[in-house]
């Protein structure tokens, strides 16, 4: 790989990439720049820290601990759909600090464009205790939508308060919010991982619960999906077959990082989610980006779906060959909500400190026998 530029600082890199991908999604170049600002100023001083020092400190949101992931959402006849994961103000002073910086922060972000963020503060002292636990406080998501107002998302640790409370704490929330039903309808899951919120002005504002599946079978994931009108068991299998290149016919186990499930809830009323989408950590079951790569060129065009601007949106975020590590798409995810085309999204590391090594071991699922 060439030489990384000397002088680079975290808020230069990451709103370089996200200017070039709102370019390739058709975004103007106003709308992109306002974009980017909200960006850097979300993230608070970390901006001006150089690339030629070590991460400030660890996030969970990425594994070089860049405080920033991308994602890329497809739908058959439409154009991609962009958007920015951010730990807001990552990782400054005790947890406490670093989550009610991270909290004026995303207000912040809210304020900017006129988002409420009523559903967040019912929950406060739920996810952002005075002396939190876990990996991380508090996300933010931006949907870059035409016109210079994003979608505005919070994402939350149910562990905030114990790792062993993370149940009662999301059956508490869903309590306020008025999904009584929503927690009986999860499927078995080793783990919590994170509870969203649509926040502001959604057509359809969802409530999305995220679990974990550590070694789990290919041949069962069909059973984790809860949506009354989801995908059948072999769309989901078939999907998650190609994802992880698992031959068919052939069963397997995930046994390095999980697969990952999650259910949105839209009507408090209703006895089963709204939508399911599964997420796939094909960056642990494959040799390198290339090969993950041709995985997400087979699954797109099953869905109608043109793979070209994929290819281009790694061109954008790095020079580098997709040989040279893994790890630059993150996630696949298969998206099935309501009323709405089957979506596929990629998740894009910004590899803003490190870029991981190709796998040496068997990229694939373990063989179950």
């Amino acid at each position: 790989m060439p030489p990384r530029p000397a002088g680079r600082t975290v808020g230069g890199h990451t709103a370089r990439q996200l200017l070039a991908l709102c370019e390739l999604v058709g975004l103007d170049a106003g709308e992109s720049a306002g974009y980017a600002r909200a960006l850097t100023d979300a993230l608070g001083p970390v901006v001006h820290r150089s690339l030629d020092l070590p991460p400030a400190v660890p996030t969970f949101l990425a594994d070089d601990h860049t405080p920033v992931e991308f994602s890329l959402s497809f739908s058959p006849g439409a154009a991609p759909s962009l958007r920015v994961l951010l730990e807001p103000a990552s990782g400054f002073g005790t947890p406490a600090e670093s989550s009610r910086l991270g909290l004026r922060a995303l207000r912040a972000l809210a304020r900017r464009w006129d988002v409420s963020t009523e559903k967040l503060d019912l929950l406060q002292d739920l996810f952002l205790p005075d002396d939190p636990q876990g990996s991380f406080s508090l996300w933010a998501a931006l949907e870059l939508a035409p016109g210079g107002a994003p979608r505005l998302k919070a994402y939350l640790n149910p562990a905030a308060s114990g790792p062993d409370r993370a149940g009662d704490t999301v059956r508490e929330a869903l309590r306020r919010l008025g999904h009584h039903r929503a927690y009986d309808s999860l499927p078995p899951a080793d783990r919590l991982l994170f509870l969203a919120l649509d926040l502001g002005d959604w057509a359809t504002p969802r409530l999305k619960l995220y679990t974990a599946h550590h070694r789990l079978r290919a041949s069962v994931v069909g059973a984790l999906n809860r949506m009354a009108d989801g995908p059948s068991p072999a769309e989901t299998e078939a999907f998650l077959y190609t994802a992880a290149g698992l031959p068919a016919g052939h069963d397997g186990v995930f046994d390095r990082r999980p697969v990952l499930a999650c259910h949105s809830f839209t009507d408090p009323e209703a006895d089963r989610p709204s939508g399911f989408t599964l997420h796939v950590p094909v960056r642990d079951y494959a040799h390198d980006d290339r090969e993950v790569l041709g995985r997400a060129e087979k699954l797109l065009p099953r869905y109608g779906i043109a793979p070209d601007v994929l290819r281009d949106a790694l061109g954008a975020l790095t020079p580098r060959r997709l040989e040279d590590g893994v790890g630059l798409i993150a996630y696949l995810a298969m998206v099935h909500q309501q009323g709405h085309d089957t979506r596929l999204t990629a998740y894009l590391s910004s590899e803003a400190y490190r870029v991981r090594p190709p796998n040496r071991r068997p990229s694939g699922p373990r063989p179950a026998h």
